[in-house]
């Protein structure tokens, strides 16, 4: 798993590439407060870890969780943080504060 950050000097975004790694799954879905919990749907390359990419306004912290084949919660590890959700359990947290 993975979080990849790209800041624009121009536009007040940055752009984020989301990695889950689920090589047995079938399907996996960002899904992220940013965009209202809406799932986004990962795609993959041949065996290697599903991706999105999401653009998000600079200078905030987003929550998001991956459903991988619709019914399993992850989180990833490389999260900037965590924080609890309602569901007893935790939230990984992206933070586009840098740059």
């Amino acid at each position: 798993m993975g979080i990849q950050k790209r800041f624009f000097k121009t536009k007040g975004e940055c752009e984020v590439t989301f990695e889950c790694n689920a090589p047995d799954a079938e399907s996996a879905a960002l899904v992220c407060e940013a965009n209202g919990w809406q799932p986004i749907a990962m795609a993959r390359k041949r065996s290697g870890p599903f991706r999105a990419r999401l653009r998000l306004p600079k200078g905030g912290e987003y929550q998001f969780r991956y459903l991988v084949d619709g019914r399993d919660w992850i989180n990833d590890e490389a999260a900037d943080a965590y924080r609890p959700n309602e569901y007893g359990g935790e939230n990984g947290v992206v933070s586009t504060l840098g740059a």
